[in-house]
């Protein structure tokens, strides 16, 4: 009994795989596909690579999305830590509940919504104050820190949940100032969370499609914007080269990651054992 129990969660298992990974392999052999017609294969051929890396709109695209990206990743990650601090250590002010409340919206908020009101935000204060003049990175960029940001909170007040408090206490206690305990203690104790909520942002930007459509203007194009207007007009091997890009990419950077964090658990072991 244990044995069949074993053989059908395993089929299971590689039926999950197959169902999630198999699309992503045909596409990367496509990739190199020598007809234009993305379901006919008409040979192996790099020629929608070298198509692809002489596209100046597919460069400016991926330039803006990465500055956009950054900016966003930088400023939530900043302002995701303050809220989560304020929302984890200090358990009493006024308007909790409301600012509670306005930092969990962007979560469980549809992106339509969000966009649209974001882009009424913009209209009516260009027509009271006359910014933004026009919509572009600024006006994405402040769309994507409005949801990151959000993300970023609720990693760091989970961080300081299961973190204890009595380093900190211990500090105040011997004469330290709220702001030194704050940047001597608390600070690298969220370390980790502050490095995933960044990374989260970074993503989350990249990946968004739908909010950006609704604030971006005329000379502002991100990749996801980019991609998915080409696709609009028909399937085209150069958007399988570039998926394939971005997926070796990602997988590198995971490795990377892996070995990294390989290495540090390594370190870690071997120091207790020396100790």
């Amino acid at each position: 009994m244990k044995a069949k129990r074993s053989r059908f969660l395993l089929g299971m298992l590689c039926f999950g795989f197959a169902f999630l990974y198999v699309p992503i392999i045909l596409m990367m052999i496509y990739s190199f596909n020598y007809s234009k017609l993305v379901p006919v294969w008409g040979g192996f051929s790099t020629r929608w690579y070298t198509t692809l890396f002489q596209s100046e709109d597919v460069w400016a695209a991926t330039a803006l999305s990465l500055k956009i990206a950054l900016l966003n990743a930088t400023f939530a990650t900043l302002l995701g830590t303050l809220a989560g601090i304020a929302l984890s250590r200090i358990h009493s002010f006024r308007g909790r509940t409301l600012f509670t409340g306005m930092i969990s919206a962007p979560l469980v908020m549809p992106e339509v919504i969000t966009g649209l009101s974001l882009l009424l935000l913009f209209i009516t204060l260009n027509q009271l104050i006359g910014w933004p003049a026009e919509r572009g990175i600024t006006t994405i960029t402040i769309a994507h820190i409005t949801f990151s940001m959000a993300f970023v909170a609720i990693i760091i007040q989970s961080r300081l949940a299961g973190t204890s408090r009595d380093l900190e206490e211990a500090a105040l206690d011997l004469g330290a100032k709220p702001f030194r305990v704050l940047w001597d203690i608390t600070l690298p104790q969220l370390a980790p969370g502050m490095v995933a909520g960044w990374l989260l942002a970074f993503t989350l930007s990249l990946d968004d499609l739908v909010i950006a459509s609704f604030v971006s203007g005329p000379g502002a194009t991100t990749l996801p914007m980019l991609i998915y207007s080409r696709i609009r007009l028909g399937l085209r091997p150069d958007i399988n080269a570039l998926a394939t890009i971005i997926i070796l990419t990602v997988t590198i950077g995971v490795l990377i990651a892996g070995w990294i964090m390989i290495r540090q658990q390594r370190a870690s072991a071997q120091d207790a054992e020396h100790s």
